[in-house]
């Protein structure tokens, strides 16, 4: 009996710290407006991949991704090295849906990020917090 109260107290616990885990708009929305400068010197996005494409209107895509392994997509580490072109990066992307990852997209026009919108795929979910936002320079944890 002890027992199994046990591992339903320890599984309730582990619902419970999972369903904290989301993405949060006021962590998105943080990001509006700020110079991509910001981006480039947040501890967390600082180590993390960077893979870099730019739109038909001149807008550049920062993808900062999160996963163990985004090797195998990376063209041999191509796509880390400067803006790539649209083909290739819809190559990277493709492959990157079968890779546990949060890609973290920011879009940015004239140095300033307009959008951030954080995506999950090969069944990963991405979640935000505080720590992700401008401004955070404190230590962190990336999972």
């Amino acid at each position: 009996m002890k027992s199994s109260l046990l591992w339903a107290g320890i599984f309730a616990a582990l619902v419970c710290s999972c369903a904290t885990r989301h993405v949060r708009d006021e962590d998105l929305q943080a990001w509006v407006g700020h110079p991509v400068v910001e981006l480039e010197r947040h501890p967390v996005f600082a180590t993390l991949p960077l893979v870099r494409t730019q739109t038909s209107d001149g807008a550049e895509i920062r993808n900062y991704l999160n996963a163990r392994t985004a090797i195998s997509c990376s063209g041999g580490g191509a796509v880390f090295g400067g803006v790539i072109s649209s083909t290739s990066y819809n190559t990277f992307t493709n492959c990157m849906q079968q890779v546990p990852a949060c890609n973290n997209l920011f879009y940015v026009k004239n140095g300033i990020v307009v959008q951030y919108t954080p995506i999950g795929t090969g069944g990963a979910h991405c979640y935000t917090d505080e720590k992700l936002r401008p401004g955070f320079a404190g230590p962190a944890d990336i999972l």
